[in-house]
């Protein structure tokens, strides 16, 4: 599935089942608590933190939540996001190209 076909299928889930989206700040607001949420996971499963008792490790469906929301605030404003990830990928290449490679905090990372 393109980002173009999941913004289309959000589209239409909210036209059929949702009856309508919720206002942009709302949506906005939601949005901050799906992020909390994929953050709470994030945190237990690969931070400090310990699962609770009845919590699950679903960071996929976290994620795919923060995407949902995503894409109803992309529909509702007009953003096509892929022609804007597009812009944001080629802005990030050319003022980034060489920095992360260049910078010593990175060289090691992740290697042992």
């Amino acid at each position: 599935m393109t980002i173009e076909e999941a913004q289309k299928q959000v589209d239409q889930w909210i036209k059929q089942y949702g009856v309508r989206y919720f206002s942009e700040l709302t949506n906005m607001a939601v949005l901050t608590e799906e992020v909390g949420e994929l953050a709470r996971v994030m945190a237990r499963k690969y931070g400090d933190q310990s699962f609770k008792a009845g919590e699950k490790d679903n960071v996929e469906e976290e994620i795919a939540d923060v995407l949902w929301v995503l894409l109803c605030i992309a529909n509702q404003t007009g953003v096509d996001v892929t022609s804007a990830f597009r812009k944001s990928l080629e802005k990030k290449t050319e003022r980034d190209n060489k920095r992360h490679i260049n910078n010593p905090k990175l060289n090691d990372h992740g290697r042992e």
